[in-house]
């Protein structure tokens, strides 16, 4: 089905942080993105001046028959319309490569020590960049009303996870 693919490398991968795979409460919780040590200490000069990163990575514990290439309903919940694929922000999507804008605490050697990144420990990191205001979403961000009730808890506290 797919004619061409890339290769990318990982450059490190996620330490503590989520276990599982847990649909919400993802708010609160710190982790590391620990960056490969062959990497020189200079490539995160200057980073800690940002508040939040750009993070890249791949949802390792997928595999390519978890690939779902029809429309369904987010969480399997038939009160949510039947989206396509690329509507879905999960595993099931060809690349299976997710993005996310975790705040940066603080950098520590190759340990960058981040707050709510959603992504579970030992995620492999494609890649990552300070995040720039000037590269959001320019004007107003529209969507249907569903994604705001299915993601209610998403960035509740873990903490008060039931």
């Amino acid at each position: 089905m797919f004619d061409e693919s890339i290769e990318v490398p990982v450059i490190g991968r996620v330490v503590g942080g989520h276990a599982g795979r847990i649909d919400d409460y993802k708010g609160g919780v710190v982790s590391i993105i620990r960056l490969n040590p062959d990497f020189p200490h200079e490539t995160l000069q200057g980073l800690e001046e940002f508040s939040h990163l750009q993070v890249v990575w791949h949802f390792h514990e997928g595999s390519p028959n978890d690939v779902a290439l029809h429309a369904r309903s987010p969480r399997d919940n038939p009160a949510w319309p039947a989206t396509g694929t690329f509507v879905h922000h999960n595993h099931r999507r060809p690349a299976r490569i997710a993005i996310s804008y975790p705040r940066l605490l603080r950098v520590n050697g190759l340990d960058l020590h981040v707050e709510d990144l959603d992504a579970d420990d030992g995620t492999p990191i494609i890649d990552l960049v300070a995040c720039f205001r000037e590269f959001l979403p320019r004007g107003p961000v529209t969507q249907p009303t569903w994604p705001g009730e299915m993601l209610t808890n998403y960035w509740t506290d873990s903490k008060e996870r039931p």
